[in-house]
């Protein structure tokens, strides 16, 4: 299991488990040309006292890493993302022995192609999530795995003016993660391709409701 870990990471512990305060853990999934270091200060303001795994995309693309390919820019690779969701769900199981974490206790929270591999997990590897929050997200599958997501929580926070992650995108993933059986919340906000900080504190508010 060492050598699946050796995958360039951060780990911020929490509250031991059970201590007041503690929460579920995250882990965030950066956008292209990203780090495991881009999405950290988040935890201020999503979930303060929430342990953190944050964790580097395996694939490069012109030298800008990435979680999975794409043919072109909006067309991925479905068969290499295919593969890059198991070798990142064995991962989280690697991090869950080595930092104590309960299996498939995860809050995802993505951004960009980030939050693409967050709902690909969750529709191909459900067992390895109970939550996620997508920013600027797209639609993984064109046709998605069956999945029986009855009992996760999903945020999808996409903007009213994004070209890639567009308006309808949000409608195909909401209806493929809830015909899954996952309940949906979308927070939608006005802007492009980015995270939002006004959209912030209703995903803060999201998360405590959990």
């Amino acid at each position: 299991m060492s050598g699946v870990l050796d995958r360039p990471h951060v780990w911020l512990p929490g509250p031991t488990a059970g201590q007041r305060g503690a929460q579920r853990p995250l882990l965030l999934l950066h956008g292209t040309g990203g780090d495991e270091n881009d999405l950290l200060p988040l935890r201020e303001h999503l979930a303060p006292s929430a342990p953190v795994l944050s964790v580097r995309g395996a694939v490069l693309e012109n030298g800008m890493p990435r979680f999975f390919r794409r043919l072109r820019e909006g067309v991925f690779d479905e068969e290499d993302l295919r593969h890059r969701v198991d070798e990142l769900a064995q991962f989280l199981s690697a991090a869950e022995q080595e930092y104590g974490v309960s299996p498939g206790s995860w809050c995802a929270v993505g951004f960009s192609n980030g939050a693409n591999i967050a709902s690909a997990l969750l529709l191909q590897r459900p067992e390895t999530l109970t939550e996620a929050v997508l920013f600027a997200a797209m639609v993984p599958f064109r046709a998605p795995p069956q999945a029986d997501l009855t009992g996760r929580r999903v945020a999808v926070v996409n903007g009213q003016a994004d070209p890639m992650a567009t308006p309808r995108h949000t409608e195909v993933l909401s209806e493929q993660l809830r015909t899954a059986g996952a309940e949906v919340s979308v927070f939608g906000h006005a802007g492009g391709h980015t995270i939002d900080a006004r959209s912030l504190p209703r995903v803060h508010a999201f998360l405590s409701n959990s």
